[in-house]
């Protein structure tokens, strides 16, 4: 305890920590105020009744809820989120894999090329959020929760253009704690979001446990995830280190050599580079059997048991089909961002080499032989922890509480607050401050490496 409040007083101390920290923290506090702004002609009672209803933890709309921490049901102005960015980000990243003029955008022009792509996925995510907007009032009008007294025209226009008002603004409100604040300003805000579903949730598990006199299950609960949490870290900061070495260099009539010629450093290439991604896909494909009963007949819905099944998350038929889309798209992602031949070229221009291995091709295979077999791990991992969640429903926890048992919001929490901790330690060390950990090591500490980062130079 006392090293924890003397690591607080080191934070505390740094000037420009603390106002990075002060500013994140308000601009967090604005974001989350303006998911409780209903949208004007929205009556906020039919919402809760609708609500109240029905339970939708665990579909597409608990899924986006979660995300935007209960402004989507709440029928907010931030309803949207930062979700239509997120959404065009993916959208460009995708198309800078397939189409030259993106990827000669992201690897080739630089800073100006990221300014270039910047701005097109911000008129980009204008667009999807009009889109997404249409649709998202549609949801609210068959909800019946729109004013009758207000004409459907002036409702519509007026907001549509506030929801995309809101999405702009989230979007300006993570690029602000980017610039000035700590961490990654869009992951905190879905962060945020995600964790302001928790205590809900939480309280609402241990509130049935203790109807049951079941204490000892919850307590049990507890340890289980708190089990899951340290093998999703452990998981998350794991790399693969390829040893290589820098060649020696004759340098002036002395034959002197370079300060780091013959120095080994080493390629680290991460268990699981695809990050969340592969789970995303796989949702939004699986997403797509619950559209189809929306549009089939309520008999022809109704008497199909393999679209029940696949609209049910905990029945095998979509736990299995969900695992196999999540194992597939880690490789299909791990491929397109882990290019062997960049490496094996980057080392040739930093007159390195693998010890062992030729330079040129034989090294790139190399590299591709060890990707293809840490992705393995890697992908299982994944598949494992995205059907996690229907486990727990399973054993008796309740929906709303077992998405935390795994899924993506476990792995965006444990992500963006590693992130979070590495950027914070990396101002005590730079101040000649003890780190968070006085053992062992946050990721991104590891400053050992001059390829620390190049998966993401390349």
């Amino acid at each position: 305890m006392k090293r924890f409040i003397t690591t607080l007083k080191n934070i505390w101390s740094i000037t420009e920590l603390r106002n990075r920290i002060l500013t994140t923290l308000i601009v967090l506090v604005v974001y989350r105020f303006g998911s409780y702004i209903v949208l004007p002609g929205v009556i906020p009672a039919a919402l809760d009744a609708q609500n109240a209803a029905g339970d939708q933890t665990n579909d597409l709309i608990g899924l986006i809820n979660s995300f935007t921490g209960g402004a989507f049901k709440n029928a907010s102005l931030l309803a949207l989120g930062i979700m239509p960015y997120i959404t065009s980000s993916i959208v460009i990243q995708l198309l800078g894999f397939a189409v030259p003029y993106f990827q000669r955008l992201q690897q080739k022009e630089g800073e100006s090329g990221r300014k270039k792509l910047n701005q097109i996925t911000r008129l980009l995510t204008v667009a999807v959020t009009l889109v997404q907007g249409s649709g998202y009032l549609t949801y609210i009008s068959t909800m019946g929760a729109i004013d009758p007294a207000i004409p459907k025209a002036i409702f519509w226009f007026s907001n549509i253009i506030i929801l995309a008002g809101g999405t702009v603004l989230s979007m300006w409100l993570g690029e602000r704690i980017t610039d000035r604040g700590i961490g990654n300003g869009v992951s905190l805000l879905i962060t945020v979001g995600i964790i302001a579903t928790l205590p809900s949730a939480l309280g609402f598990e241990f509130q049935a446990q203790l109807e049951n006199n079941a204490l000892l299950l919850f307590v049990l609960e507890m340890a289980l995830l708190f089990v899951i949490i340290i093998l999703t870290i452990m998981v998350v900061q794991a790399v693969r280190r390829i040893q290589i070495q820098f060649a020696r260099k004759a340098v002036g009539r002395e034959g002197s050599s370079l300060p780091n010629a013959g120095a080994r450093d080493y390629i680290p290439l991460k268990l699981n580079a695809s990050g969340v991604m592969p789970i995303i896909f796989a949702q939004a494909l699986m997403f797509l059997p619950s559209t189809a009963m929306q549009f089939a007949s309520a008999e022809a819905a109704s008497s199909s048991s393999f679209l029940i099944a696949l609209n049910d998350f905990a029945s095998v038929e979509y736990n299995v089909i969900y695992f196999l889309l999540i194992f597939v798209f880690t490789y299909v992602y791990t491929a397109l961002l882990v290019n062997p031949q960049n490496y094996s070229e980057y080392l040739k221009r930093q007159n390195a080499f693998i010890p062992g291995v030729k330079p040129g091709v034989p090294t790139a295979e190399y590299i591709d032989n060890i990707t293809s077999r840490i992705t393995l791990p890697g992908a299982l991992f994944l598949g494992l922890i995205a059907i996690l969640p229907a486990f727990a429903a399973a054993f008796g926890v309740n929906r709303s509480f077992s998405i935390f048992f795994g899924g993506t919001s476990l792995l965006i929490l444990v992500a963006v607050v590693l992130d979070t901790l590495a950027q914070i330690e990396s101002y005590l060390l730079m101040r000649r401050y003890d780190g968070l950990v006085k053992s062992g090591k946050v990721q991104g500490r590891q400053t050992g490496s001059r390829l620390q980062g190049l998966g993401n130079e390349i």
